[in-house]
């Protein structure tokens, strides 16, 4: 059975940066596109990267140009590095698995209920 592990929470000023990792343990994740999502208090999950199984990549809009996934298939890690953090990124951080009935070639898809094998989160705090 799949599952995740992320760390690299922390508290972080505005403008710095975090890399976060996923760590996945059952099975490898060679054949799996791997979605981060983040979730702020009072607010619904929402996805904000995807990496593909060829490393086709996908953000969503406000971490464009901020944000980088990457995968390292034989440590079983997808990581995720964020530049220039405001307040507004503070929130736990998941990463997850597209569901096996997609595609898995493709990041076209990053709605929470596409993935799973949840981790448990990473917390982000973007404070001064």
């Amino acid at each position: 059975q799949l599952q995740f592990v992320e760390s690299g929470g922390g508290l972080v000023q505005p403008g710095g940066s975090l890399t976060l990792t996923c760590v996945a343990s059952g099975l490898p994740i060679d054949y799996y596109a791997v979605g981060w999502f983040r979730q702020a208090p009072g607010q619904e999950r929402e996805g904000i990267s995807c990496i593909s199984t060829t490393r086709n990549t996908n953000y969503r809009d406000s971490m464009r140009g901020r944000a980088t996934v990457s995968r390292d298939n034989a440590r079983r890690s997808v990581y995720l590095q964020i530049n220039d953090l405001k307040p507004e990124d503070t929130a736990v951080y998941y990463c997850a698995a597209l569901g096996p009935q997609y595609v898995q070639t493709q990041c076209d898809r990053m709605a929470s209920d596409e993935y799973y094998s949840w981790g448990p989160g990473t917390q982000v705090t973007v404070s001064s």
